[in-house]
């Protein structure tokens, strides 16, 4: 079944004005013996430096004032050794500073922005001002006049109503994809050795609380790495996959002999059965959000899962000996989140 490349959909999507996608880019890496964390990673720059996918990297949409937080994560399963960093503003290639956190530290996560810059800077990155796009500062700008007036609302859930509605009238008008909300790219690989490895790379949720980090950077949520099993990660409402640390859930799910499918869509009803705030349920007492998996074993067998089938569950990316494709992802119910 080895050597396979899986991605969240972005990473068969975008190409930053080159020939080859992120899981055409790691698929051809692991295929010429490059070490599988070295591939993802050149993988998921592709992304990162792509403007035009504004859920990761470079033109990301920022938090509530108005800046380009960037979180991300890596585990190498040979070494057994893992790296991330979280609320970075001026590093473009959030995957490979996790990357260099892994490789010349002892610690698996640096936070903060000016810590993580300086890190950075050490290490020879580039230092920007800012990872803006003219869109996604145009888009931030515009939502933020929209939603300005709305803060003098008294109660707090007719607030966030409202912000919300102004956020599916930006949707309907074409100015943001409802779907990079809660963007992100999760890639994992297996090499023709058995060798595994995993990254995930974010912009974070849109308009989030400054300082907010989501499920990306958290080793068993957004991702895990066993390399006797296989990998696991999440695209999706970062706090609910955090709350069931879900990844690691999927990795042990294989680890007792289930199938990457059915690790995830029992990985999925585990964060169904954790949502029991009003918040977060719709009319149907079902989760109001989406989250979706991405497992592969270590034989090369994979799966993608999403919690609703609305329109199609969606699709996932793969790359192996057959080509890049975009494949199916695996619905546990049936509707949209918002039923």
């Amino acid at each position: 079944m080895r050597p396979v490349v899986i991605a969240s959909a972005n990473g068969h999507q975008f190409t930053n004005g080159g020939s080859k996608t992120c899981v055409e880019t790691a698929f051809e890496r692991i295929a010429r013996g490059d070490d599988v964390l070295d591939a993802l990673v050149a993988g998921v720059t592709i992304v990162e430096l792509d403007p035009l996918d504004d859920s990761v990297g470079v033109g990301g949409l920022p938090n509530a004032e108005g800046v380009v937080q960037l979180d991300a994560a890596c585990m190498h399963g040979p070494r057994r050794r893992a790296g991330g960093i979280a609320a970075s503003s001026h590093v473009r290639e959030a995957a490979r500073l996790a990357r260099a956190v892994m490789d010349h530290t002892d610690h698996h996560l640096l936070v903060g922005d000016a810590d993580v810059t300086a890190f950075a800077r050490a290490h020879g990155f580039e230092i920007v001002e800012d990872l803006h796009s003219p869109r996604s500062r145009e888009t931030w700008l515009e939502w933020k006049r929209r939603t300005d007036p709305l803060r003098a609302i008294a109660d707090a859930a007719e607030r966030e109503a409202a912000i919300d509605a102004v956020t599916n009238d930006l949707a309907r008008e074409g100015r943001v994809n409802l779907n990079h909300l809660m963007g992100t790219i999760n890639c994992s690989g297996v090499t023709a050795n058995g060798d595994v490895a995993s990254v995930t790379t974010t912009s974070g949720r849109a308009w989030k609380v400054p300082g907010r980090v989501g499920d990306s950077p958290i080793l068993g949520a957004g991702l895990y790495v066993d390399n006797a099993v296989g990998a696991a990660g999440s695209t999706g409402r970062g706090e609910a996959n955090l709350y069931s640390l879900s990844s690691f859930f999927i990795v042990e799910e294989m680890r007792r002999g289930a199938h990457p499918r059915d690790a995830a869509l029992a990985a999925l009803r585990r964060v169904r059965d954790n949502t029991v705030d009003p918040r977060h349920l719709n009319s149907r007492g079902l989760p109001n959000f989406g989250v979706k998996f991405y497992a592969v074993n270590a034989k090369g067998e994979y799966a993608g899962a999403a919690m609703y089938n609305a329109g199609g569950a969606g699709t996932f990316a793969v790359c192996d000996a057959r080509g890049a494709r975009q494949e199916l992802l695996e619905p546990l119910l049936d509707g949209a989140p918002g039923d």
